[in-house]
This record gives C-alpha cells, structure tokens and sequence, in this order.
C-alpha cells in the first residue's frame, strides 16, 4: 500500500490535504530539510567572511550555493533519506549532502567548514523557528485578516439592525446584529496584535550553549557577536545564555496565543450555529449539495461545525507543546525532537478551520423577518428601561412593579404594557416617553 490521500492515517494529510497543501513546504519532513539546508548553507557563507580559511571561497559561488535549498525538491529529499539510512541521524545526514555537494562542484578543502563547531539543535532550534515564521506571515495571518476581514463587512452591512439578545439562553435587552459581529472583530484583532509582538527566538551556540568548539578553534572571533547578527540575518532573535536547545518559552507563548485566537474563533462558530438554529440568518443553498442523508429539507451549518471540530484539536495539541516543549532534563533530552515535528499538524488544523469559517460566513444570509418576529414576541425586555426611567423619577418599587407584570405566565406585548403605564400615577409626559419605548429602538448604543 502507497502513501497517498485515500490511504494517509491523519485526515489533514488525506482528506483534507487538499486544503493543508500549503503547510506541507513548511512543515513536512522535505520542509524541514529545505529548511536545515538553508541554515546550513547560510552559515558556511557568513564564515566565509569570518574565517581565514575561508577567505578564498569566492563570493560568485554563494548563488550556486544557496540555489541548494532555492532548488531543493523532493528527488533530492529523498538523497538525504538514503543518507538517513547509514547515519540513523536526520541532521547529520543533512550535513553529508552538503559535504557531497561540494565533493561534486570540486569544493573538497572547503567542505569541513560545513556544520563548523554545530550541534544538531543549532540546526533544529533555527530551521523550525524560521519555518514557523514565515508561514505565518505567508499564510496564517493573511487567513485571519480574510476572516476579520469578512466579519468587518458583516458588522458594517448589519450595524443598525435590531435582534433580541440573550443572556443565559432566556430574552435579554436588545442588541445589533452588527455590534455583536464586532465583538469578535475586535477581539480577534486585539490578540492578532499581541500575537506578532512575540519574538521568534532561535537558539544558536554550540553544543551546550558555551561556544566551546568555536572558541577553542577561534578565541579570538567575538563569536556571540557572530551568531547575534546571523540569526537576525534570518529574521529571528537568538536566544542567549541557553543550554543545549532553545528553552521554547517564546514558542510556548506562540502556541498559547494561536489557542486564544483559536478559541474565540471557536467561540464565533458557536454563536454562528446558534443563530443558524434561530433562523435569523439562513444559509445559501448549494442545489448539489446533501444536508442530510435522510431528511432533504435540512441544510446544516456543517462549516461551523467542521471549523469548531478542527479549532478543539488544534488546541489540544498547542496546549501539550506550550507545556512540554519548555521543560527539558539538565541541558537536553529528546523529548522535544518529536514533538516539535508536530507543530505543523495544529497549524493544519487551524487552517482547515480557516477555511470553513469562511466559507460559512460566505453563506449566511441576514433573516430580518425573523429577528423583528423574535423581537415582536418579547416585548418584556423593555421592562430594563421601563423601571430605570421609573427610578431616575423616584417613582416607588419600580422594580417590583415590572416584576409582577412580566413574570405572569401570559404573552406580555404592547398593549398590556400601554395598559401598564397608563395605570402609573405620572405625569402624561412621562407616559408618552415610555409608550415610546419598544423592542426595536431598545438598542443602546
């Protein structure tokens, strides 16, 4: 049996893989290669300007050079694979391409200088946190604007429609149906801000943190100086002092803040479904499309559902890495090799969920109809105003009074509230005002 879409064991690599597609060059197996290549690469070409041995390499091959991870593709994935075989170490087998390559372009004297002084976390702890980077400036937070983006028009387009609120369930004070889509803009949009303020950290000093190969070799090369400007070359900060690995702290505050973002989205999907099951928005009908295998007459908010499916596992799986990842034994155990090859599978989850959304916020039509009957039926929640304007006017027990009225086991409406009023000893003025008071203009503000 080959490995392909109908017969992968996660659904994110089969299923679903053609929505996950993208993930896959940054966070696979080949994109974790490509990835090692590229520091790798990078490396060797910053000391060719640091070391004297190096300083006959000349500066024309750094295009040959950095073509190795530009070109890489799945063929020479596989090279390394085979070189994996033999080693039965993926960084070292990474690290034997390169001393091929260079056997095959004629660099031999040079190629000692390739993973100088390294150990395999230097790779790993600057690779993925690079892969992480730029797949969500590529993808991540280019979805969530289209989401935000989405909701933005919705609240706009609906900003003065009037809807029941409720509260634990039960009628509560009127609200907008466009406020109430601008909660989740705003939320969103505040942890997005918060999310891009974390710092991508890498960890970059030798075998245990120290230097110690690099400054046997070289004490006189300032070498955390060198390795400061190399990561930041690269886009991410070095992390200093570390042990062996990268303590994750910050990767662990990227995972919590994926997860509030996640949550508030599962949130939305929620209430979404909510005001599905209450009619007030309705979805477009697909002709071709099957709600139900037995009842045909439903059309279920199946994209909220999917979505809120895929949000829960993705954030059980950033939960355990914000906990794991962080703790380590002494300077290095392995535990956080394997998990860390999992951090695209949340990411992929995320993005299916991404998907989903909007497409089912695509689908929604407003079902004004509805909202007013919803509204219509429950003008007890204009009791709120009713008694708060009583206690402004130091009218008696206001409360009390509303109390009894609109707790009787009876359809309360307009007329019985007239009839309410009329019955209050105020001056007409003041009765006036609150006769003017209705379900559909108790809105706030």
């Amino acid at each position: 049996m080959q490995l392909h879409p109908l017969t992968a064991l996660s659904p994110v690599d089969g299923r679903y893989f053609g929505i996950t597609q993208p993930l896959a060059s940054y966070f696979s197996e080949y994109g974790l290669m490509r990835y090692r290549i590229r520091v790798e690469v990078e490396y060797f070409i910053a000391l060719t300007r640091t070391l004297p041995e190096l300083a006959g390499f000349p500066q024309a091959r750094e295009e040959k050079l950095r073509s190795l991870y530009l070109n890489f593709n799945e063929q020479e994935a596989q090279s390394v694979k085979e070189i994996e075989k033999t080693t039965n170490h993926d960084v070292k087998a990474v690290e034997y391409y390169l001393k091929r390559k260079f056997d095959d372009y004629g660099w031999e004297k040079h190629k000692e200088f390739i993973h100088f002084g390294l150990t395999s976390q230097d790779i790993n702890n600057t690779a993925i946190p690079l892969s992480l980077k730029e797949f969500l400036t590529d993808w991540y937070l280019p979805g969530l604007e289209k989401i935000i983006s989405r909701l933005t028009e919705m609240a706009i387009q609906w900003k003065d429609v009037p809807m029941l609120a409720r509260t634990h369930g039960q009628p509560a004070s009127p609200t907008r149906v466009g406020k109430e889509i601008d909660v989740f803009v705003e939320r969103l949009k505040r942890q997005k801000d918060l999310f891009i303020t974390i710092p991508h950290a890498a960890k970059f000093g030798g075998a245990t943190g120290n230097f110690n190969a690099h400054h046997v070799a070289y004490p006189d090369v300032n070498w955390k100086q060198f390795a400061d400007a190399f990561v930041q070359q690269l886009g991410l900060i070095r992390s200093e002092p570390t042990t062996q690995i990268e303590h994750y702290d910050n990767l662990a505050a990227q995972c919590d803040a994926l997860k509030r973002i996640n949550t508030i989205l599962l949130d939305l999907c929620r209430d979404m479904w909510h005001y599905i099951s209450l009619d007030y928005f309705v979805q477009q009908v697909n002709p071709n499309e099957v709600g139900s295998s037995a009842m045909p007459h439903k059309v279920n908010p199946i994209d909220f559902e999917n979505a809120e499916g895929n949000l829960g596992l993705a954030n059980s799986i950033f939960e355990h890495l914000s906990v794991k990842l962080p703790v380590s034994r002494l300077q290095r155990d392995l535990t956080d090799s394997t998990v860390l090859r999992n951090l695209g599978v949340p990411l992929a989850h995320t993005w299916i969920a991404f998907n989903s959304i909007l497409r089912g916020l695509n689908k929604i039509i407003l079902n004004d109809k509805r909202l007013r009957e919803d509204l219509e039926n429950n003008w007890v929640v204009i009791a709120e105003a009713i008694q708060t304007i009583l206690r402004k006017e130091g009218y008696p027990n206001p409360y009390e009074a509303l109390k009894e009225l609109t707790r009787k086991n009876e359809k309360i409406g307009k007329d019985e509230f007239d009839a309410f009023i009329n019955g209050l000893a105020i001056p007409e003025s003041l009765k006036e005002k609150l006769k003017a008071i209705t379900p559909f203009n108790y809105t706030g503000i």
